[in-house]
């Protein structure tokens, strides 16, 4: 006699409400900074930086990035990366603050591209101090085109969310 198979636990993680949708769109909104999950092209072991993190005008996440650091030519190799918005708050467990993942492909914007102009003055609006070093040759934008979001609101909130759910 064999033994049963255990039941199959139900899927902590919901599909996005109303609710989940705003708190994404929230920490998305109020984000000036991020952490990039990425793949080395040489090691092919991942990688993490801090980056800038902005919107552009269609709700999409967006970065300004110098070619001196590693993950530019990451994401050029392999696009496909993760992010991480959210701060724990002052107070309690940090685990029990909103965070938000998401799986984003890369996408390089050329100097010479038509909404290149407009990129630059929507980032400078919400990153000033980028003025410094925005015209650097070495820095570029990089659209994160979003594939997919993880929203953790908090204990036992987890929420499924896709591109639509987070357009504003």
């Amino acid at each position: 006699m064999s033994d049963p198979q255990p039941a199959a636990r139900p899927d902590p993680v919901q599909p996005a409400d109303a609710e989940a949708r705003a708190l994404a769109r929230a920490l998305m909104q109020g984000a000036r900074h991020a952490a990039l999950a990425w793949t080395d092209p040489e090691t092919g072991t991942p990688g993490i930086s801090r980056i800038a993190f902005g919107l552009d005008d269609a709700g999409g996440p967006l970065t300004l990035v110098s070619s001196l650091a590693p993950h530019r030519a990451a994401l050029a190799a392999q696009p496909h990366a993760a992010l991480m918005l959210g701060e724990p708050g002052d107070k309690g467990d940090p685990l029990t603050h909103p965070r938000l993942m998401l799986r984003v492909r890369a996408a390089p914007v050329a100097r010479d591209s038509a909404d290149h102009a407009a990129l630059r003055a929507l980032w400078l609006e919400s990153h000033p101090k980028a003025r410094l070093y925005v015209d650097f040759t070495d820095f570029a934008f990089v659209r994160l085109e979003m594939q997919s979001a993880l929203l953790n609101g908090g204990f036992a909130r987890a929420f499924r969310l896709t591109p639509a759910d987070l357009a504003p």
